[in-house]
């Protein structure tokens, strides 16, 4: 189609030219004409054909030299626009929006102002997520250095009791914590983006990994008195091992986290084609409707008072998402406020490197 449309394109460009240039030598004709007639001289039919075509060239050549100023200055307008445009963005300045109106179509200008709009706008979203992102991580490392700074200073008063002296210690090194996983979790973002982390998939029993991580997290979930059920089908997986107990963790320490006292926990194991099936369901006090769109951004919490009450930094399940997308799967949540939580997680069978 687009080859037709090509062809098609050049045919009327030729047939176009064509007739300007036969407009040309027609004036050029009736000139010459004029001019022999008035001076009684008849030349040879050569000697017509000849002057005709000279006369010919040289009206086309001084009508286009004549025209070309206003033809082109809409061009340079256009040049000077987008050159304008590129020194704004090497200077930062991404808010560019060009009229994409020459002509209509797929004219090459039209493209390339459309291009550098969208790199623009490209551009001016990756600033703002710079920025947010920015603002997160002083706002997540200023809390706890407050802190920290705050009740170290509470302890150079030497008259303080021994126990209130321990509580402040207690909190100093749980802010210390905070800090040191909130470090953690940022450097192993940057890894996962930068594309080099070791990705190392093996064949192994997920649901043998599974079951090991559960029980690696029975003292909380015993502390809550919560109820762990469990529900796993002998499913063999070829998948990083070490990246997806991360995903596992989160989603439990999650679950742990949000679920009351007393509450009640499902994971579930199945193997669906050439898919795993991972569910973990919570019956805690659930997501916004709202907020479940961007549950999976960093440092994004949907409850920030909850939040700070429990801990965390928002970046638990920006984790979980991106392992999982390198796994070529998808991970989704269904939730309703007061009814819990379930995160969904599919797997490939045959994760490829």
């Amino acid at each position: 189609m687009k080859r037709l449309w090509f062809v098609f394109k050049s045919l009327l460009t030729f047939i176009a030219v064509m007739a300007v240039i036969s407009l040309f030598w027609t004036v050029a004709y009736f000139i010459t004409e004029a001019i022999y007639t008035r001076f009684a001289w008849q030349p040879q039919q050569l000697v017509r054909q000849i002057i005709t075509s000279v006369s010919g060239f040289f009206l086309f050549g001084v009508s286009m030299s004549i025209l070309s100023p206003f033809l082109r200055k809409r061009e340079r307008v256009l040049w000077k626009n987008l050159m304008d445009a590129i020194h704004r963005i090497a200077k930062g300045d991404f808010q560019i929006n060009l009229r994409a109106d020459w002509g209509k179509g797929n004219h090459p200008f039209t493209e390339l102002v459309e291009g550098l709009n969208d790199m623009a706008a490209n551009l001016r979203a990756m600033e703002e997520m710079r920025q947010e992102f920015i603002s997160n991580v002083s706002h997540e490392i200023g809390s706890p250095l407050t802190s920290i700074r705050g009740f170290a200073r509470a302890l150079k008063n030497e008259h303080l009791p021994y126990e209130q002296r321990m509580h402040y210690l207690d909190i100093i090194e749980a802010e210390c914590v905070r800090l040191s996983k909130l470090s953690d979790n940022l450097l192993r973002l940057a890894m996962l983006d930068s594309d080099r982390y070791p990705f190392q998939p093996i064949s192994y029993r997920l649901d043998s990994q599974l079951q090991s991580l559960i029980l690696h997290c029975e003292p909380q979930w015993m502390e809550k008195e919560i109820e762990i059920t469990v529900m796993l089908e002998k499913v063999v997986i070829t998948a990083d091992e070490d990246l997806l107990s991360q995903v596992w963790l989160n989603l439990l320490h999650n679950a742990i986290k949000f679920t009351p006292k007393g509450g009640a926990i499902t994971i579930q194991l199945q193997q669906q084609d050439n898919y795993a099936i991972v569910i973990v369901a919570d019956n805690g006090p659930g997501i916004a409707e709202e907020d479940q769109p961007r549950i999976f951004e960093r440092f994004y919490k949907a409850d920030k008072s909850r939040n700070r009450a429990v801990g965390g930094s928002g970046l638990g399940l920006a984790i979980v998402d991106k392992i999982v997308k390198i796994h070529q799967g998808k991970i989704s949540v269904c939730s309703r406020l007061g009814e819990g939580t379930e995160f969904h997680v599919q797997l490939p069978i045959q994760c490829r490197d």
